[in-house]
C-alpha cells in the first residue's frame, strides 16, 4: 500500500455507517468462514466409509483432510498479494468457483490419488472464503473495534464446526460420503449468489500499484515482524492441535467405540460449541492478550488427561471431557491469534491474512495422517502432546509481548 495513503484519514466504510448492510456483511463473513470449515469438517464423519470404499488405510484417507490443507494453504498464500492488488471481490468470485469445481468432480473420482488431487483443488477454491473473513474486516476497523468483529465472527462460526459433522453424519448414513461434497457444492453456489450485494472493502487508493508477484516478497517483510511471527506461531501450532483431533475423532469413535457416523456428528458438533465460547470470552480479558494464559493454563491439563485417556484408560467418558476442555482453550487463543495478528499486520492485511491461515493448515497438513499411523489412540496421544510444548512456548512469548490494540 501506498505510505502516504496508510497515514491520511480514513473514510468510513459502509459498515461502520449502514446497520443493515453491518448485518448483512458480518452474516455473509461467517457464511465464508464456514465454507473454509465445512471443507474438511462435513465430511470427517465418512472417513471410515471412504477408506472402505477406496480399501484404503487409516491414515492414507486421512491423506484426503491433508490434500485439502495444502489447497487451503497455497489458495491463501496466492490470493493474498492477488488480493492486495486486485481487490477482495474478484478474488472471492473466483475462488468459489474454482471450489465447486472441485467439490463436484470428487463425487466422479475413480479411485484415491484422484480424490486427492479434487481436495487439493477444493482445498484452494474454499482459501478464498477462508482468506477474506478475516482480511476484509482489517480493511475496516482496526484495535478493540477489530477485536469484536472477529470475536463474534469466530463465536457465531462455532456453528459451523458444531453443524457440519452432525450434517455431515446425516447425509452421509442416509445419501452415501459422495452426498457430503454434493451439498458442499451447493452451498458454495449459495454464498456465489450472494456475492454481488458484497461491497468492496479495499478501495483503489489503498491497493498495491505493483504487479500482483513482485508483491510476494512483501511475506519476508512480514517474517521479520516479531510480534506478528509470535501470534501467527501460537494460532498455528493451537490449530495444529484442533485438526490432529478433527482427524481423529472419526476413528476413535466410530472404528474403535462404535458410534454411527450421525452420532460420531452430534458428539463433535456439540463439542465444537466449546470453541465459540472461548471465542467470546476471550473479549473480556484487558488487554486481550491476557486470555492467552488462562487459554494454556486450561489446555495443559486438558491434552495431558486426553492423552492419558487414550493411552491407557480406554475411557470415551474421561476422554470426552478433556476434549471439550481443550476445544474451549482452543477457542480462545483463536480469537487472540487472529485478532492481533491481523492488528499487527494491517498495513498489508493480504498477506497478513495468507501467512496466518498458511501457518494453522500446514500444521495441520503434517499432523493429520500423523495420528493414523499405527495404532490411532497412541499415536493421536503422542501428536497431542507433541503439539503441546510449542504451544506453551508461544504463550509464554505471546505474555511478553506488549499490548498492541491500543490498550
Amino acid at each position: 500500500m501506498q505510505p502516504s495513503n496508510s497515514e491520511a484519514p480514513q473514510p468510513l466504510r459502509p459498515a461502520q455507517t449502514d446497520r443493515r448492510y453491518y448485518l448483512f456483511l458480518i452474516t455473509y463473513l461467517v457464511l465464508l468462514s464456514a465454507l473454509g470449515s465445512f471443507v474438511n469438517d462435513m465430511y470427517t464423519p465418512a472417513l471410515p466409509a471412504m477408506a472402505r470404499y477406496f480399501h484404503a488405510s487409516a491414515s492414507q484417507t486421512q491423506l484426503s483432510l491433508t490434500f485439502g490443507m495444502l489447497g487451503l494453504a497455497i489458495g491463501q498464500l496466492l490470493m493474498g498479494p492477488i488480493s492486495d492488488r486486485y481487490g477482495r471481490k474478484i478474488v472471492l468470485v473466483v475462488s468459489l468457483l474454482v471450489f465447486v469445481a472441485g467439490a463436484v468432480a470428487s463425487i466422479f473420482s475413480p479411485n484415491m490419488p484422484v480424490l486427492l488431487v479434487c481436495r487439493l483443488v477444493q482445498g484452494i477454491g474454499a482459501a478464498g472464503g477462508y482468506f477474506l473473513a478475516r482480511t476484509i474486516p482489517a480493511d475496516i476497523y482496526h484495535g478493540r473495534d477489530l477485536a469484536k468483529v472477529m470475536a463474534l465472527i469466530g463465536a457465531v462460526n462455532g456453528l459451523a464446526p458444531a453443524s457440519a459433522p452432525m450434517l455431515g453424519g446425516i447425509i452421509a448414513d442416509s445419501a452415501g460420503w459422495k452426498a457430503v461434497f454434493i451439498v458442499l457444492a451447493a452451498f458454495a453456489v449459495l454464498i456465489l449468489c450472494f456475492a454481488p450485494k458484497l461491497k468492496e472493502s479495499l478501495y483503489k487508493v489503498d491497493r498495491t500499484t505493483l504487479p500482483w508477484y513482485k508483491t510476494l516478497p512483501g511475506y519476508i517483510n512480514l517474517m521479520k515482524d516479531t510480534p506478528f511471527m509470535v501470534h501467527i506461531s501460537l494460532k498455528g501450532c493451537t490449530l495444529g492441535l484442533l485438526f490432529a483431533y478433527i482427524s481423529a475423532t472419526p476413528f476413535i469413535l466410530e472404528s474403535h467405540f462404535g458410534f454411527t457416523q450421525t452420532m460420531y456428528g452430534i458428539i463433535i458438533g456439540l463439542n465444537a460449541i466449546a470453541v465459540a465460547v472461548g471465542s467470546m470470552l476471550s473479549l473480556r480479558f484487558h488487554p486481550f492478550k491476557n486470555a492467552v494464559p488462562l487459554a494454556t493454563l486450561i489446555l495443559v491439563p486438558s491434552v495431558a488427561v486426553g492423552a492419558f485417556a487414550l493411552w491407557r484408560l480406554d475411557s470415551f467418558v474421561i476422554f470426552e471431557i478433556s476434549m471439550i476442555a481443550m476445544l474451549f482453550g482452543c477457542g480462545m487463543i483463536f480469537s487472540v491469534g487472529n485478532t492481533l495478528a491481523m492488528n499487527e499486520g494491517r498495513q498489508h492485511a493480504g498477506e497478513a491474512s495468507a501467512l496466518l491461515g498458511i501457518a494453522g493448515y500446514v500444521v495441520g497438513a503434517v499432523v493429520s495422517p500423523l495420528v493414523g499411523v499405527g495404532n490411532i489412540l497412541h499415536s493421536t496421544a503422542i501428536v497431542f502432546v507433541a503439539l503441546l510444548a510449542p504451544i506453551v512456548l508461544f504463550a509464554f512469548w505471546t505474555s511478553r509481548l506488549k499490548p498492541d490494540l491500543g490498550q
